[in-house]
């Protein structure tokens, strides 16, 4: 699976939750996402925690 850079904007959009309620999912979690843009590494981390998003129910 290719992987690009995405804000926590799109990747919250992705699970249908609020920017805010996946702050507190990173915090739950113990990830630490750096701030700005998730680069493809962290990406992979996010969804290896909380699992990939089907994003045709999000379309």
């Amino acid at each position: 699976m290719f992987l690009k850079t995405k804000t926590r904007k799109e990747i919250a959009l992705e699970f249908g939750i609020s920017e805010k309620t996946l702050g507190r999912w990173f915090k739950k979690s113990n990830l630490n996402i750096p701030s700005g843009l998730i680069n493809p590494f962290h990406l992979g981390i996010i969804y290896e925690t909380f699992g990939v998003p089907d994003i045709t129910k999000t379309a």
